[in-house]
């Protein structure tokens, strides 16, 4: 799980924002070149020649590239992420002269930090627990005597949630989004924390366990290929030299009902309509809105500038012909999983 939760219930919202930053002027927010760190992987020749090329065409100063030395597998360890890359880090951050607002990460960085491992004797409790647990499941498959298998499934149950507990399946996370909250460094691992950049919270905001500025953009440059993170940075400085071309789609699943408190995913969909209307009215790129549950399918998107849409669950349909520079946004709760 990563340590913020971007929380779903913000979609309408982060339309909104991916409309404001494309059709109105927002020189408060925008990123100088001196306010982003980049870090590349050392022991990947490729991460770090990209790392420089994107440093020698966005203007960022040669002090803010970090190289770390660690795995260039999907996934490493906690202790790992601490070691070979929050330490190099936050040193780095200390050294800097000026404040760092965004970390940008590059090909060649794990995607997932594993939970905290176990120590001997908490590995020891585990062994046991499984071995317990096993002979339980022995006894539930051999034993017909009803008042006798009640019981013993619910020991089983009992044991299973105490194996969980020491496997801590829910303190993983995903790096970048543990990268967040770099600068603040005792939090909770398990499941979700608040985000104090969520506008739905309003009022709320102080109670949440984090202030805004203990909070850092965390972004990335990756792709399956080094050619295509180069082909992202150079369609993204030509869509800004020439202005962004082409057409938006917004892939709904419904109708707008007309009814005003939606909730879950009505809220959801609806927010598509919305987007789509403003993008319409604040641009000059024809919208296409599909309002029919399947998706878009292949060859039905050519010039595509702008998508967001869901929900096709691991699975990318290839509708879309790409303009350069073109921002997609889907919805559904698997995806970017490597």
């Amino acid at each position: 799980m990563p340590a913020l939760l971007w929380n779903n219930s913000i979609l309408g919202g982060s339309f909104l924002l991916l409309c404001g930053l494309l059709l109105l002027p927002l020189p408060a927010a925008a990123l100088q070149p001196s306010e982003v760190l980049l870090i590349a992987n050392r022991n990947l020749p490729e991460s770090v020649a990209l790392a420089r090329y994107y440093q020698q065409r966005r203007n960022i100063p040669a002090a803010n590239l970090l190289q770390v030395s660690m795995t260039d597998n999907e996934d490493c360890s906690r202790s790992d992420y601490r070691r070979q890359l929050v330490a190099p880090l936050r040193k780095k951050l200390a050294q800097l002269p000026g404040k760092i607002r965004c970390l940008l990460l590059f090909y060649g960085l794990p995607l997932r930090v594993a939970p905290p491992e176990l120590s001997r004797d908490e590995w020891q409790a585990l062994e046991d627990l499984k071995y317990r647990k096993k002979a339980v499941d022995w006894q539930l498959r051999n034993d017909t005597e009803a008042i006798a298998r009640d019981r013993l499934q619910s020991e089983a149950e009992q044991l299973q949630q105490q194996i969980d507990s020491y496997r801590r399946l829910e303190q993983g996370a995903a790096v970048d989004s543990e990268l967040t909250l770099l600068q603040h460094d005792d939090y909770p691992l398990e499941k979700w924390l608040l985000n104090p950049y969520f506008v739905g919270f309003g009022n709320r905001r102080s109670d949440l366990p984090f202030g805004k500025d203990q909070v850092l953009m965390v972004a990335r440059l990756d792709a399956a290929s080094p050619e295509i993170v180069r082909r992202m940075i150079d369609d993204s400085l030509l869509a800004e030299q020439h202005g962004l071309h082409g057409r938006a789609y917004f892939d709904a699943r419904w109708p707008l009902p007309e009814k005003p408190d939606l909730q879950g995913y009505a809220l959801y969909d609806a927010s598509l309509h919305k987007a789509a209307q403003l993008v319409e009215k604040l641009s000059k790129l024809p919208v296409t809105l599909d309002q029919q549950e399947a998706l878009l399918q292949p060859g039905t998107a050519p010039d595509a500038a702008l998508y967001s849409g869901w929900y096709s669950l691991g699975k990318y349909v290839d509708a879309f012909d790409w303009q350069p520079g073109a921002v997609a946004y889907h919805i559904a709760s698997s995806e970017c999983t490597t």
